[in-house]
């Protein structure tokens, strides 16, 4: 009755509307206005379904209005291997299409940012790319790093072009060399993957970008539809999909059409250094940071095993609360363009008191799914490559970083050991002394063993109040040394790991202060005094020479423990 009911529906639309007055959507088969769908930038405001666009709408609804400027636009037909009927079929797709391949490049601006832009054609010969488009990418991208210009690739392709062979596979290198001397400039490059994007072009710049997002429903892959067909082999349902591949650490997010123009304005502002307000001015500035030991004598008398108490506290803010309440424009990046997305550690853009920043930090969660989503905020190997993934581009683009701990310590069980959670973690610990851009990390709540100092290595290394920092939780230190994992308030307090030992030793540089009671008992007053020591701390490390971090932060660390 309602497929009945259905039909007739479309049959009356079909008798009073004219043909190109509406649209069926590919995916759930209504029939939709055409203007509608005009206003919801062609995306099926009833299953969500992403119509493609050609290259033109793709501008149309990215870019500021009367912004672009086209480059390159006279190259001709290349014709290397005088392909039968390649040609003429080239000259009937430019005819029918106005494009003279498919690819459009260009100049223009996203919300008063000037870019590069290229923009895939899947119309033109199903978007595949042969020596034009992979030279109008490559020269776009050489003039975007004499012009110190970020790019944005959006792709659309069913790979390498087959008319062109060897000099199509060619394209691959060639487009992934100019990304490379677009790096080394250190601009950003933004890769959005549309539907579908296959082959030869994921295979090279479409995955090469510093920040790469997708649309929703989007298929992709490195063999195309077809391909598979012809070996026979099976693929899963799903797999070559924008959701698969982020569940898989290879994309930073999934962003609705509707939302990805305000997303790419976001990072180009991050990454141009643009100022931000921050989410909240707070009242009256406080001393929020102690640089020297306490002499309180009330304080100290607090046993050990408390402040570990404290800092487990399942009340207690964990990273994305204070990120919430004093980070601007937070944008969270997700993947180690490997394995996975490891929830255990998050990791994004935004602003610090107007100044653009990185953040990194171990996340908890509230309820026993999101625990164990995040796996406790134990990370796997994924988690410390998506940070430092990260932090290499923060500090390409110039930017601080700032990482939150807290983690009762790495996770090492069968899949953490087969995907090298040592060598992760010590990767990170070498490879941060080289970043060449202030790093100030925070034991917000637990700092546990390498968990922690995979991502700990620092110019300014502070610690909330009643956190704790050690070599290893107390239970495991008393099962250990004393095969009696009850005498965990005894190691407590011999691991000396509260934040005056950890100052007292040369461990860390400053302590912040928390509210009476503990972090947990007023989150925004912990974020507000948080704020305060990473704004004040920042500033210190303004005054030095970036490029002396490195070799300052060696010796910082290569002094501790000194007798």
């Amino acid at each position: 009755m309602i497929a009945r009911e259905s039909n007739d529906i479309r049959t009356r639309l079909e008798d009073d509307i004219p043909a190109d007055m509406w649209e069926e959507c590919t995916q759930c088969r209504q029939l939709l206005y055409v203007k509608e769908l005009e206003q919801h930038l062609w995306v099926c405001n009833r299953c969500d379904y992403h119509f493609r666009l050609s290259a033109q709408q793709r501008l149309q609804i990215t870019v500021d209005e009367d912004t672009f400027e086209e480059w390159d636009a006279d190259l001709p037909i290349h014709d290397p291997l005088e392909f039968p009927h390649y040609r003429g079929k080239l000259e009937k797709a430019r005819e029918s299409t106005g494009l003279n391949d498919a690819v459009l490049t260009g100049g223009a601006e996203i919300a008063g940012t000037e870019v590069a832009i290229a923009v895939m054609a899947s119309h033109f010969r199903g978007g595949s790319m042969g020596w034009v488009v992979g030279e109008r990418i490559t020269r776009m991208i050489e003039r975007a790093t004499e012009e110190k210009l970020p790019v944005i690739i959006v792709s659309a392709s069913g790979g390498a072009r087959m008319e062109e062979s060897l000099v199509s596979l060619m394209q691959m290198p060639k487009t992934a060399g100019a990304a490379a001397k677009l790096a080394e400039a250190g601009m950003p490059y933004i890769s959005v993957l549309t539907h579908p994007t296959y082959g030869g072009v994921t295979a090279s710049y479409a995955f090469l970008g510093d920040i790469i997002i997708a649309e929703p429903g989007a298929a992709m892959g490195f063999a195309g539809p077809r391909v598979i067909e012809i070996t026979g082999m099976p693929i899963g349902e799903g797999v070559q999909t924008a959701e698969f591949q982020r569940e898989h650490g290879m994309l930073d997010m999934v962003i609705p059409r509707e939302e990805m123009r305000e997303t790419l304005a976001t990072i180009l502002a991050w990454s141009k250094g643009e100022a931000r307000a921050s989410c909240e001015q707070f009242d009256e500035e406080t001393d929020a940071l102690r640089i020297e030991p306490s002499d309180d004598n009330e304080a100290q008398e607090m046993a050990a095993w408390e402040k570990v108490e404290t800092a487990r506290h399942p009340d207690r803010p964990y990273s994305l609360d204070y990120i919430q309440q004093f980070i601007t424009g937070w944008t969270e990046l997700h993947g180690d363009r490997r394995f996975a997305d490891d929830g255990a550690i998050v990791a994004g853009l935004g602003w610090l008191d107007e100044q653009p920043v990185a953040v990194i930090g171990h996340q908890k969660g509230r309820q026993a799914k999101e625990r164990s989503r995040r796996n406790f905020a134990m990370a796997r190997p994924e988690g410390y490559r998506k940070a430092m993934r990260i932090m290499r581009l923060a500090a390409r683009l110039k930017r601080p970083i700032i990482t939150l701990i807290d983690t009762p310590g790495a996770h090492c069980l069968d899949d953490a050991e087969a995907r090298g959670i040592s060598e992760a973690i010590a990767s990170n610990q070498r490879d941060m002394f080289s970043l060449a851009v202030p790093i100030v990390p925070v034991i917000i709540g637990e700092g546990g063993s390498g968990g922690a100092i995979g991502i700990g290595v620092g110019d300014r290394v502070l610690m909330m109040e009643d956190a704790y920092y050690s070599v290893i939780a107390p239970e495991s230190c008393a099962a250990i040394l004393w095969r009696n994992r009850s005498l965990k308030e005894e190691a407590a307090e011999a691991l000396r790991l509260t934040a005056d030992d950890a100052l007292r030793l040369g461990i860390i540089d400053g302590i912040v202060k928390e509210p009476p009671g503990g972090a947990h008992t007023d989150i925004k007053a912990a974020a507000k005094l948080l704020r305060q020591a990473l704004t004040r701390t920042l500033a210190e490390l303004d005054g030095v020479d970036w490029s002396e971090l490195p070799e300052l932060r060696y010796r910082k660390f290569r002094e501790m423990g000194k007798p």
